[in-house]
């Protein structure tokens, strides 16, 4: 037996290097060409300058995408329940501070630290945008995605009105590289809300009964 867990996808945010929206990622799917001065790096407004260049590149990729996802869905960012997913978090900083702990333990930089852990892109953006409602950090290797999917349509069911998904990577380096696949920067974001007559693009998990082994997921037009 299984559980179909859907939603309507109000506003879709990305950024990815040369790639600095959702807009500009379908119309380079679609044949256009990329856009021209595209920035560099991430610029997510809500953070100030000093803490944009203090910031991770993952953690802006995330915020700049999350951003752009409430915008496009006409949503205030501080009423929102959010949900983070990443393989490993910030992936070369974690490698930085490993290869220190095996070197030199009393040199890791506690600020390093604090940008390495998992949820450290969602502790940014609550802050912020203000943000009062839950935020969950999940990191599920490979499977991430997936499992923040499921985690914002189980909220959703359980009662939430709408639910901020934001999934990003930067790439892995280091020892890390050998059991991550995880090339370069990409930052994806979807308000998520309840499903109601007339919605067209839709988010959907089937989850089986039992293991779990059977969940399934898919975006697209219902």
């Amino acid at each position: 037996m299984t559980t179909p867990l859907t939603a309507a996808i109000e506003g879709i945010g990305l950024w990815a290097p040369g790639v600095p929206s959702w807009e500009a990622f379908v119309g380079l799917h679609r044949g256009a060409g990329a856009p021209e001065a595209a920035p560099a790096r991430p610029a997510p407004t809500l953070l100030p300058p000093n803490e944009r260049r203090r910031a991770p590149d993952t953690v802006l990729v995330a915020l700049q995408a999350a951003q752009a996802a409430c915008e496009a869905a006409g949503r205030d960012p501080a009423s929102l329940p959010s949900v983070f997913t990443s393989t490993y978090g910030e992936l070369a900083i974690t490698d930085n501070m490993c290869a220190t702990l095996a070197r030199a333990p009393t040199e890791v930089s506690p600020t390093r630290f604090h940008n390495s852990v998992h949820n450290a892109a969602a502790g940014y953006w609550t802050i912020g945008t203000g943000a009062m409602e839950p935020a969950t950090a999940i990191s599920a290797g490979q499977a991430s995605f997936a499992m923040g999917l499921v985690e914002a349509l189980a909220q959703l069911e359980a009662g939430a009105q709408a639910v901020l998904l934001v999934a990003y990577d930067g790439p892995a380096v280091g020892p890390l590289n050998d059991v991550l696949d995880s090339q370069g920067l990409l930052g994806v974001a979807l308000v998520l809300a309840r499903p109601a007559a007339g919605d067209r693009l839709a988010a959907q998990a089937v989850v089986a009964a039992g293991d779990g082994r059977g969940l399934r997921i898919g975006l697209g037009h219902g």
